[in-house]
């Protein structure tokens, strides 16, 4: 292995087609070495797109050349479906799986292929439409733990339960960005074996990169002069590469030091990492036969807007205010973080999609017209979300799901479409509420909540929960976020030791009850927002 070794410190970036040949048969020995050497299986991950492939093609050479009694060690192939992936590079992903599986059968080779998928809870949608998170931004990137670190390392925990350790091959390179060079170097430099860098998210596995030092010109002259050994065609890669602009295509990601679909050239048609998904909109702009995507790119555009405060809740997601210090020109401000996508919203989402989905089915190409934007069982999980977590007893996700497709809703979750509350509770309900958000919301929680607990046998927590409903929806925003406000100047005082400030703030909220109780005896309760909001209006 040392001669593949001082073969990669020439520079690869002049390396000559000659260079090039010899430095393969080099790398096929050491591939060769390495598999044969112990029984550790290995992981290789793929994307599908020119990385990935080359390494896969490389190692399914190298590998094909043992005698059939050595080809002993299982290579499971393993591609991470978002569910959310450019519909192009997916079915070139489904079409390369299918390929790859037949082929291994066919030619005795012993690799075994898997398409992961995130579990329902973390898909795209669920969390976006179900529980309402905002779309995805640096400082607040949920998407690559739940669609993409999340289901390969949960593949590669399970190998490494039955078998002790393995090795995960991959087809990163320092060519393809500064920090990624800077990863791999630092990895480098703990590496316990040859070639096999540890993987610090992920014990008892070694990485294995073989193509670390490789440039651009390096991948694709391989893979245009090297057949395909699976049947694939590497020239439909090259064209599907030239149909688009960009940096480099979206790796498999098992750690967050790995670059996710923000810096890759067909990641997600959802991303908002990027400024602009320049490679779906050079499909549109240079094939015709691609403008059907049009309608997918229009969502990704309005989910990217700069400030969606306005399409937010004021509170967190459990319901809690948090403030945050802001400054913007010049002026400091303490405002609250905007917590998830309101009703109105995630309902909205949910209708640009269907009718999205519908157009496209009916304008694609023959061979993509049963694409899925988005799975019945999400949609099932959305529905309980709102029906169960969010008390929206208005059930509206099947009237929507009818009214945009023109089809009744299949729930396929047992029991689903039994409920004592329903639209015409809600409509009354709203009537009642007087177009009161913070009213409606509460009211709701609570009929929702005894509905919740009349089904169970025993009532244990109702008080709990129904206490939590006062805490989270019982005052307007004015008032939730002005008492948060408060309890944050009380925090800092106490820290400071600013006694003076905390009998001043405390003996203020006293004089302001009692203001607001006016006539009111010694023997009745506190007075709250929500005891004088739901009063009779003649009392």
């Amino acid at each position: 292995m040392t001669t593949a070794q001082q073969a990669e410190n020439k520079n690869q970036q002049t390396r000559t087609v000659a260079e090039l040949v010899d430095y393969i048969q080099v790398l096929n020995i050491e591939i060769q070495e390495l598999y044969c050497l112990d029984e550790i299986p290995w992981v290789l991950g793929v994307s599908w797109g020119k990385d990935s492939s080359t390494v896969l093609q490389l190692v399914w050479n190298a590998i094909a050349t043992l005698p059939p009694e050595k080809r002993t060690k299982t290579i499971y192939v393993i591609t991470t479906d978002t569910q959310v992936e450019n519909p192009v590079v997916s079915a070139w992903v489904r079409k390369s799986m299918q390929n790859l599986k037949v082929a291994a059968k066919r030619q005795g080779m012993p690799i075994d292929p898997h398409l992961l998928q995130p579990v329902i809870e973390d898909t795209f949608w669920v969390n976006l439409i179900g529980k309402g998170y905002p779309a995805p931004r640096n400082q607040f990137r949920w998407c690559t733990p739940r669609l993409k670190i999340n289901p390969a390392n949960q593949f590669i925990r399970e190998i490494v339960r039955a078998n002790g350790e393995t090795i995960l091959v991959l087809g990163t390179r320092k060519a393809e960005s500064v920090k990624r060079a800077a990863t791999m170097k630092k990895h480098q430099v703990d590496r316990v074996r040859d070639r096999l860098s540890p993987n610090a998210s992920l014990p008892n596995s070694l990485i294995y990169t073989p193509i670390e030092d490789w440039s651009n010109n390096d991948v694709w002259i391989y893979l245009n002069q090297w057949d395909n050994p699976w049947g694939q065609s590497n020239k439909e890669l090259f064209a599907m590469y030239r149909g688009a602009t960009a940096d480099n295509e979206c790796p498999l990601v098992v750690d967050t030091s790995t670059p996710s679909c923000g810096d890759s050239r067909f990641g997600c048609w959802v991303c908002t990492l990027v400024n602009k998904d320049k490679s779906m909109e050079a499909m549109i702009q240079n094939d015709e036969e691609k403008e059907w995507m049009q309608p997918l790119l229009d969502i990704r555009n309005e989910l990217d807007i700069q400030d969606d405060r306005d399409k937010r809740d004021f509170r967190r997601i459990w319901g809690d205010v948090q403030l945050f210090e802001r400054n913007k020109d010049g002026k400091h401000s303490v405002e609250p973080i905007p917590g998830p996508y309101i009703k109105y919203w995630r309902e909205y989402w949910l209708r640009q999609l269907l009718e999205a989905q519908t157009k496209t089915r009916r304008t694609a190409p023959e061979n993509m017209r049963d694409i899925t934007l988005i799975t019945l069982e999400e949609m099932s999980e959305i529905r309980r979300i709102w029906l169960e977590e969010k008390h929206e007893f208005d059930d509206s996700l099947p009237r929507i799901y009818q009214e945009v497709t023109g089809e009744e809703f299949q729930d396929p979750r047992p029991g689903a479409d039994y409920s004592l509350l329903g639209r015409d509770a809600w409509i009354v309900l709203e009537e009642i509420c007087e177009g009161d958000a913070m009213h409606l919301e509460l009211m709701a929680k609570l009929l929702d909540t005894e509905r919740q607990y009349r089904k169970k046998t025993r009532r244990v927590g109702i008080y709990e929960t129904l206490e939590k409903c006062f805490n989270t929806s019982s005052r307007s925003p004015e008032d939730a976020i002005k008492n948060a406000r408060l309890k944050r100047e009380l925090s800092e005082a106490v820290s400071q030791g600013d006694v003076a400030k905390v009998k001043q703030m405390t003996l203020g909220d006293v004089a302001a009850i009692n203001e607001v109780d006016e006539g009111k005896s010694e023997s009745d309760e506190e007075v709250t927002w929500a005891s004088m909001k739901f009063k009779k209006k003649d009392s």
